[in-house]
């Protein structure tokens, strides 16, 4: 997807005779959206302005070990052995040109070969070396810019890292602002560069610091001679828009909230440091008992922390493991004004969502548990525990004309409005934060209209649904009978059955409900097992026994099983 933007002039931090002037220029091709305001609290957004850059530049994707000083040597040892190897070209060419009389012709294919050689090594190196030397060059090619939305009550920045594993929402509350004005609510992306992040450390407290979306953008008519107007063309990958909307919309399902102190935060950033693991698993593993204090583990050490003054609520006793640890280390910028981290689990292995509290503003830190994956395949985990049929038109006609009338909703309000139950509303805002019209907003626990991309997102621009995963749909309807379905001593559950006349299927569900193992006779579950996702028939194994997938009360079981 190609997204077209347009700035006049570049955002900046500014010094006034009163103090500093933060000022964000908007695109221009979306609908206008401005701001103005003072910072009641400008540390904290320094702090948390700085955090979210590091989730935007962060990348743990593997880079091989610099071996310059090998490959200097190595090249040495090449240049030796080509002198001798020349030198004993051109004493065999000397007899050869004495018996034939007369000189060789020369090798025009190999010195072209040669020239060429020379030409894409040095491109090469010079690209290696912008990327280590020219950040600002550097950040051009990110997928796209910072979004900001400013909402009645709250103005929020979303990011998304440059490998697309982990996102991150700074929430600023209307109230730490003073003496506002040119207020246009709305949603934007703004220009951001590494020299706007620098300018970020130069806020202090003992000055005035004014925000300001610059409202005048909008108001001059530019032009293509104006040297303040630019237009750019970035080119955003289906795994970019893929990855973002699938944590949109993991975001919107019912997930087990976990409170953790500063103190817990920081034993885990502090010991993540210091220790470096060798060898798997590398996991954060919640152990919750009701009424017990909450005990986080970090593996492969089996580091136990437990939270004395926090006890687990739950309902019944959980082991939840998360992956995508090493990211935590961007909250210990914000451990001095930490109040508490809230985190919000969806099951082993799935995304965590970890809210850092600093009074008026909230950072969402969204972790997708693995630093590369495919979203365009659509086999992650994450599409395994959407629901697993779409909402009826009327559902989703009546939540467009309540967003319209207004655009925050909580889910039992909205289903009041919409006069639908909250298991098909619930189902619906999923939809709609999968295409990128729907944030859901945890720290204050209610759904806002935004849309991420000045055009409608459909599942064409996203990449379609898992083949799979469609296909199991109508298994479970009509071609799907359960033969056997018991819980084993640790706690997992067994469902063995038929499915489209095939032979025996068996599959092994978690405490999550998630499949864990499978076996089935089909091509696509013999050629790539679980790596890829289930087969159709595994799934629609799973669904029959979760009573989802088939006609009948789909959404409520679908919603009871979540927040039960």
């Amino acid at each position: 997807m190609q997204l077209n933007t347009a700035y006049r002039g570049r955002s900046a931090v500014a010094q006034t005779p009163v103090g500093l002037a933060v000022s964000l220029a908007p695109n221009l091709r979306r609908d206008r959206v401005s701001y103005t305001g003072v910072l009641r609290q400008p540390l904290r957004f320094r702090e948390a302005m700085s955090a979210l850059h590091d989730v935007v530049i962060s990348d743990l994707r593997f880079k091989p070990k610099d071996k310059t000083a090998y490959e200097e040597w190595k090249k040495e040892e090449a240049a030796k052995e080509a002198h001798i190897r020349t030198e004993a070209v051109k004493l065999k060419r000397a007899e050869l040109e004495k018996e034939r009389g007369r000189p060789m012709p020369p090798g025009l294919e190999r010195k072209f070969q040669r020239c060429r050689q020379r030409y894409w090594d040095a491109r090469t190196r010079y690209s290696n070396l912008l990327s280590r030397e020219d950040p600002e060059l550097w950040r051009m090619l990110m997928p796209c810019d910072p979004v900001i939305t400013v909402s009645p009550d709250v103005m929020f920045f979303e990011c998304f890292s440059a490998d697309e594993s982990s996102y991150g929402c700074l929430t600023v509350e209307r109230d730490a602002f003073e003496a506002e004005r040119d207020v246009a609510l709305g949603t934007t992306n703004v220009d951001y560069s590494w020299r706007l992040y620098e300018h970020f450390q130069t806020i202090r407290s003992y000055r005035e610091t004014r925000f300001t979306i610059d409202p005048l953008g909008f108001e001059v008519q530019t032009s293509t001679d104006d040297p303040a107007y630019r237009e750019e063309k970035i080119d955003l990958p289906q795994s970019w828009l893929r990855g973002f909307s699938s944590l949109q919309s993991a975001m919107s399902l019912p997930m087990r909230r976990v409170p953790l102190s500063r103190e817990a935060v920081y034993s885990v950033i502090a010991f993540l440091t210091r220790n470096k693991s060798k060898r798997s698993p590398r996991a954060v593993r919640f152990e919750l008992t009701p009424g017990r204090p909450v005990k986080l583990v970090l593996e492969p050490w089996d580091k136990e922390i437990v939270v004395h003054d926090l006890p687990s609520s739950g309902a019944r006793k959980e082991v939840i493991r998360t992956w995508g640890r090493d990211r935590l280390r961007v909250l210990g910028r914000l451990l001095p004004l930490l109040d508490g981290v809230d985190v919000y689990l969806l099951g082993t292995g799935l995304p965590s969502f970890w809210v850092a509290k600093m009074g008026e503003m909230k950072l969402t830190l969204g972790l997708s548990g693995w630093t590369a994956n495919d979203w365009t395949s659509g086999g992650s985990a994450i599409d395994q525990i959407a629901p697993p049929v779409a909402p009826s038109n009327d559902v989703m006609q009546a939540m467009a004309a309540a967003f319209r009338d207004s655009p925050t909703w909580t889910l039992p309000a909205l289903a009041t409005k919409t006069r639908g139950s909250e298991a098909a509303v619930s189902a619906g805002l999923n939809k709609l934060a999968l295409l990128g019209q729907v944030i859901h907003d945890l720290p204050h626990g209610v759904y806002r209209w935004r849309q991420v991309m000045p055009v409608t997102l459909s599942a064409e621009v996203i990449g379609p649904e898992n083949e799979e995963t469609v296909a199991a749909r109508e298994l479970t309807r009509w071609r799907c009978k359960i033969n056997s379905d018991k819980t084993d001593a640790k706690g997992q559950r067994q469902v063995v059955g038929t499915v489209d006349g095939r032979s025996t299927s068996e599959v092994t569900l978690d405490a999550d409900d998630r499949i864990v193992a499978g076996k089935c006779g089909c091509s696509y579950f013999y050629t790539g097992g679980l790596r890829k996702g289930p087969c159709r028939h595994l799934q629609a194994l799973r669904n029959k026994a979760l009573g989802v997938g088939g006609d009948g009360g789909t959404l409520d079981n679908w919603f009871r099983r979540f927040t039960n």
